[in-house]
């Protein structure tokens, strides 16, 4: 499965944040409504906290969108 990278240059991000940058939503609004309607897996795992922390290594999925983090080199 290919994943698109997201770099990041801080210790983390945030999930809804993630969509955002990734591209996968369009806004902050529809990001928290599809991660609180279960439509998002972190690591594999259905996820409905808006406000996770994603660090790198750990990736998302949303709507054929495949993201994970990577650290910023």
């Amino acid at each position: 499965m290919k994943y698109d990278a997201v770099e990041i240059d801080t210790e983390f991000i945030r999930l809804q944040d993630l969509l955002k940058l990734g591209g996968a939503v369009q806004t902050g609004g529809l990001a928290k409504l599809v991660i609180q309607n279960g439509e998002v897996s972190v690591n594999g795992e259905t996820c409905t906290m808006r406000g996770k922390k994603l660090r790198p290594g750990d990736f998302a999925e949303y709507n054929g969108f495949k993201l994970i983090i990577e650290a910023k080199k």
